[in-house]
């Protein structure tokens, strides 16, 4: 019997089912073991993990398939599910200090979820500009910034939830 669980989506007696919208992440199975040939995460248990060390003797035995994770084929192909857009003179004043949060942002999510990365941190006229693989991560970095620096901050939606947009300005 399957019953509609709100935003978990559909739910049967076996557990919730996948309600991912991420076209990359439903693209394609990956063999247990593969490494990913980018970033060298490996994919064990239907996740990926960041494990060097395992890469390396990978390498050396030279056994392990590779491929390319759901992050790595966003980051090729310029797919973002989020952006957080910087703005105001606050935010000028201070430049090298946000930047740096923001990359030490990353780093910690992606020590818990190597697929959650920043495709790009650039100027763009009078703003600056991030774009996240994940919706949760430009989340996390707009909120971040904003417990660090306050400022005004706006955080919105897709109606599907496929991409989020952060705003953030002082």
């Amino acid at each position: 019997m399957n019953r509609d669980v709100g935003k978990f989506g559909i739910n049967d007696k076996r557990g919730r089912v996948q309600t991912s919208n991420d076209p990359y992440a439903n693209q394609q199975t990956y063999a247990e073991g593969a490494f990913c040939s980018g970033c060298h995460a490996q994919y064990r248990n239907k996740r990926w993990y960041l494990d060097e060390e395992a890469f390396a003797q990978a390498q050396q035995q030279d056994n392990a398939p590779l491929v390319l994770c759901p992050a790595c084929l966003k980051m090729r192909d310029g797919y973002y599910e989020g952006v957080v857009v910087l703005q105001g003179d606050y935010l000028w004043q201070h430049e090298e200090e946000i930047c740096r949060l923001l990359k030490n942002e990353e780093a910690r999510a992606r020590a818990k979820n190597p697929l959650e990365r920043m495709l790009c941190l650039e100027k763009r006229g009078e703003t600056l500009v991030v774009e996240t693989t994940e919706e949760k991560l430009a989340e996390h970095l707009g909120r971040a910034l904003h417990s660090a620096h306050q400022g005004e901050l706006l955080v919105q939606r897709g109606e599907d939830n496929r991409i989020c947009r952060v705003s953030w300005q002082r």
